[in-house]
């Protein structure tokens, strides 16, 4: 599976909006990605405090994030959202993690979080990455400082950046451009760019301890940090050493997941769960089924044989079955078993699904981070005022999952493992564990819990030289950097040829022994009711259950020249530029165990070895033209421009250009606008990953029992293929995924438009601030290198009218075997025709003195008009703008009181209602069966702040109202209890947090 959180931060609307335009005091902070001045950082501070409507204060020479023009204002073409340190601590975040991944910062786009440790993800279990528009985490750029963030993780998938390496403690605040600026930035920037910028400067040493503590416990969050500096009249450095920690929160720990129920209706306008299994053991409906995707359950405690002649177990109908459970009551037919499946039983569920150990599997994955981060800088006095400047981040994680794993095993016919009364089954062919043998039968077990772990060391070190360049009134900056990610993951898994080789056996005195004993062979247990019940020998698990380790290693170099400066005069002022070049190397080389390597991972995936490189070279300009000021119709008008020429190793050389405007015809309002391009090569990964073989359960297959709603159009689409209306897919699905670099997969190119106003009127001091903004993005990616998803494949496939006949993602599923109807997809990176993305964003702003203090309110919204994309040029857009996981509105709201040393705040973050039964097909009937629609979702967070003269306590309650997901139907989605697998819900619950800050 593939999957692509919340939580609500202030904006400083006058940062999102002001930023863009610069006339009002209100504006976003600006970052020197060149210089990082200290004095600029703390007059944005103190203007975006005063939140007035004077003039902006002169300020030293900026960078605001999106250009690379030097300035001593605020103005830029692009819209920037900035959020503080101040307002992350209000707001109870332990992590910059849990910023960026939140509803204020990606509009209700899904991200992947650590509730996803169970997914096939980008960057293995345990990375946290932020993705932009929905657009995906390699096209939205990080950086530190104005430089880029390198990814990491682990297996063959890394490329985008682990939001965990972030110096959380030394962060003075985050810039976010929601605009494409991949001709400022290069390649990634095609959604938009986030900037971390630290503090600089520091002449103090501060402590800092933060736990968040859940109410139902689990989930927990601790940080603990120290941060130092000292600075002269010509250097400074600092640093700082945090330890980060979160618990593990399993399933068992919350009411809402402890029992995954399918949530279906009886089709006659029912209660929604009066569809649903009712289990005949206990007369409720079933807890993890196996009906369909988000079901969550797996068949256990059962055997699979031919087809005989036996007795019925509760709930099952017939005389005639190829699944039993044991059952010592039974004497006649198959004697110590019932019968749950085959024959005319159709309900799977009447199997045994559920083992308790089933809730011991993560809900939230744990995992530890230890980071170090130093900078400092040194004038040097020579080469034009030169300033010598170097950073160096090392950052640790340790993460694990814990999972649950089903064991099929596989008795080869005719062993004396097998009891007399099944010697004479058959239940299919030869199998990779049966030595070429057929298999009398086969054993589904719920063998208990698995774990697997990564632990990844990265570390960037920087250096560089800044100063006055040969012209009056230029600079230059020069740096280089190295960065590298070295991670060993750890997993648990069957090997096939040891299961193979324990399950070939003799009789030997009282007991069995291998046929062929090296390595140690422990014989399999014998086929008896306590070990279909899961009760295995330790020794032989010990022999056949094994780690298995793999290693990734990804490195990156960059090397970067930029000069900016005067160019001359116009009527609104000085033409300024910005020139540079740029060139950067990453290389790849992910080695995954040998014996997932050779296929010897039992029913898990098999993966060959990923390696590869790539290296680009570029050259930028940017100019800004102030063409009038300070004149009636035209306080300011100012055009920008900026173009790029990319020359990968790998795909070539593209151009790449944006032109944006900024018109302030009077001084409370302002129009911005821009149009730019973008040039993409594939990631190392989507170019190199090594083929890899997985599968999908057979519960996956489409056609799996499709005779319960004939008229569907997937009824139709599977009887085409000759299937009947009872058809039970034995079969797993298989999954073929790959590297595009050998298919021809090509580089991927965007366009982005964005427009917006700013309205800041002025009202009587009575009155208060008032600030609006709204802005219009359009991005369309061309050729977008992407996979579209096993399970995806499927339904859309299946789902089509046209079925084989009208391409589309039927392209990608290969004809059934002709003997056993499996199926087998092809969901290798390619390049997508088209993705499309349309929306607003809104930012409302208001503050205002009243009796002892100041009332500050700010509300953001995002709203999607589009969020679509097709998989061939002739394909219709698939829209899936308001389905589930995909909101067309998002918001929030954050209101402060600060009187003297008390701050108070209260937190709103909304997303929309979502309902996918349009965008499934569904009919009138089905409706009345499959709930796919959630309500509004809303989350209540409050807190108080007191500061003293060298210390500050935060405390407050996140989730004030405890509120749990919404849930919906199996069937169609990724689900988590019964809830859908989305970031933009809060999976903990009610969580109370305490900051503690001190300066000596």
């Amino acid at each position: 599976m593939t999957a692509p959180r919340y939580s609500l931060q202030r904006n400083a609307l006058s940062a999102a909006l002001v930023t863009a335009l610069a006339f009002t005091a209100t504006s976003a902070f600006a970052q020197d990605s060149n210089t990082a001045s200290a004095t600029a950082q703390t007059a944005a501070k103190d203007s975006a405090d005063k939140a007035t409507t004077d003039k902006p204060k002169e300020l030293d020479n900026i960078v605001v994030t999106g250009s690379r023009i030097v300035r001593d204002t605020y103005n830029s073409v692009s819209p920037v959202q900035v959020i503080t340190r101040e307002e992350t601590t209000l707001a109870g975040f332990n992590s910059t993690t849990g910023v960026l991944q939140s509803t204020g910062v990606t509009g209700g786009a899904a991200q992947v979080n650590n509730a996803f440790g169970g997914f096939v993800t980008d960057g293995g279990p345990g990375a946290n990455t932020i993705s932009l528009r929905g657009l995906g985490a390699t096209r939205t750029l990080v950086l530190l400082n104005g430089r880029r963030v390198a990814p990491a993780g682990s297996r063959g998938s890394v490329g985008s950046a682990d939001l965990n390496v972030l110096p959380n403690s030394l962060i003075d605040h985050i810039e976010v451009l929601k605009d494409g600026a991949s001709s400022i930035y290069g390649s990634d920037a095609v959604a938009g760019v986030i900037n971390i910028v630290t503090r600089k400067k520091v002449d103090d040493f501060r402590f800092e301890g933060q736990y968040n503590a859940t109410e139902d416990g689990g989930g927990d969050q601790s940080r603990y940090s120290i941060a130092w500096g000292t600075s002269g009249d010509s250097f400074d450095v600092s640093g700082s050493y945090e330890h980060y920690n979160r618990n593990e929160l399993t399933l068992g720990d919350r009411e809402w997941t402890r029992c995954n129920t399918d949530y279906r209706g009886n089709g006659i306008g029912g209660l929604w769960g009066s569809g649903d299994t009712i289990d005949p053991l206990t007369g409720k409906p079933k807890c993890y089924p196996i009906t369909g995707t988000g079901s969550n359950g797996v068949t256990i405690n059962t055997i699979g044989t031919n087809t005989q002649t036996g007795v019925a177990a509760q709930g099952a109908t017939g005389t005639t079955f190829n699944r039993w459970r044991p059952n010592s009551a039974v004497t006649t037919g198959l004697v110590g078993f019932e019968g749950v499946g085959g024959g005319q039983t159709t309900n799977t569920n009447i199997r045994d699904t559920f083992d308790p150990r089933m809730l011991n599997r993560s809900l939230i994955s744990p995992v530890e981070v230890d980071t170090l981060f130093l900078q400092g800088s040194k004038d040097l006095g020579f080469l034009g005022g030169a300033t010598a400047y170097f950073e160096v981040l090392g950052n640790q994680r340790k993460s694990s999952q814990t999972g649950f794993r089903q064991l099929s095993l596989d008795y080869i016919k005719g062993s004396p493992l097998i009891p007399t009364n099944l010697q004479s089954s058959t239940f299919s062919g030869p199998t990779n564990t049966s030595g070429g043998r057929n298999v009398g039968v086969r054993a589904f077990i719920g063998f208990g819990n698995d774990t697997s772990s990564q632990d990844v060391d990265f570390w960037k070190g920087l250096g560089g030289l800044r100063g006055n360049f040969f012209f009056a009134d230029w600079t230059y900056d020069a740096s280089i950097s190295k960065s590298t990610s070295d991670a060993t993951y750890t997993q648990q898994s069957f090997l096939t040829d040891r299961l193979a080789q324990s399950l070939n056996v003799v009789a030997s005195g009282s007991g069995f022994a291998c046929v062929n004993p090296a390595n140690g062979c422990v014989a399999a247990p014998r086929l008896t009711t306590a070990t279909i019940a899961g009760q295995l020998p330790q020794d032989w698990v010990n022999f056949v259950f094994r780690p298995v380790v793999g290693t990734t290693k990804y490195e990156e170099s960059t090397a970067n020249f930029n000069v900016t400066g005067p160019l001359f005069n116009m009527p609104g002022g000085k033409v300024q530029g910005a020139f540079g070049l740029e060139y950067r190397h990453a290389s790849i080389n992910d080695t995954p165990s040998i014996d997932s390597q050779n296929g010897n991972l039992y029913n898990l995936t098999s993966s060959a070895i990923t390696r590869g490189s790539d290296s680009v070279w570029e050259a930028y300009g940017e100019m800004e033209f102030p063409l009038l000021a300070h004149v009636p119709g035209a306080e300011e008008l100012s055009v920008n421009v900026s173009g790029r020429y990319t020359d990968y190793h790998s795909y070539g050389s593209d151009t790449t250009y944006k032109i944006g405007a900024l018109w302030t015809p009077v001084k409370w309002f302002s129009f911005r606008a821009s149009y730019g391009t973008s040039y993409r090569a594939p990631a190392l990964f989507e170019q190199f990953l090594g083929a890899t073989s997985g599968f999908l359960s057979n519960q996956n297959d489409p056609c799996n029992n499709y005779g319960t709603d004939p008229t569907s159009i997937r009824a139709k689409n599977c009887a085409s293929e000759g299937l009947a209306p009872n058809f039970v897919a034995t079969q797993s699905v298989a999954v073929l995924t790959a590297g595009g670099a050998d298919a021809g997969l090509k580089a991927e190119t965007s366009k982005n438009l964005t427009t917006g106003i700013i309205l800041q009127p002025e009202l009587p001091t009575a009155w208060g601030d008032l600030s609006f903004a709204a802005d219009y993005f359009d991005i369309v990616v061309d050729n977008g290198v992407s996979r579209a998803g096993a399970t995806n494949i499927l339904q859309l496939c299946y789902d089509d009218p046209q079925f084989r006949s009208g391409g589309g993602f039927c392209r990608l599923v290969d004809p059934r075997n002709p003997t056993s109807q499996a199926l087998t997809v092809h969901d290798s990176y390619v390049n997508l025709s088209q993705d499309k993305v349309r929306g607003w964003d809104f930012t409302l702003r208001y503050s205002h003195d009243i009796g002892p203090g100041t009332l500050r309110a700010t509300t953001q919204l995002t709203h999607f008009l589009q969020q679509a994309n097709k998989l061939f040029a002739d394909d219709p857009l698939d829209d899936v703008n308001g389905t589930l996981n995909n909101p067309a509105y998002a918001g929030t709201m954050d209101v402060t009181y600060k009187v003297k040393n008390w701050q108070g705040r209260y937190g709103l973050e909304w997303i929309d209602n979502m309902d996918s039964a349009d965008y499934l097909g569904l009919t009138a009937a089905q409706r009345q069966v499959f709930n796919f629609s959630v309500p509004n979702y809303y989350l209540h967070s409050v807190s108080l702040q007191y500061t003293g003269d060298k210390w500050q306590v935060t405390g407050g309650v996140r989730n004030l109202a405890n509120k749990t997901p919404p849930v919906i139907s199996s069937g169609a989605y990724n689900r988590v209890g019964n809830a859908p697998l989305y970031s933009g819900y809060d999976y903990v619950g009610r969580t109370y947090f305490v900051n503690i800050q001190k300066t000596f």
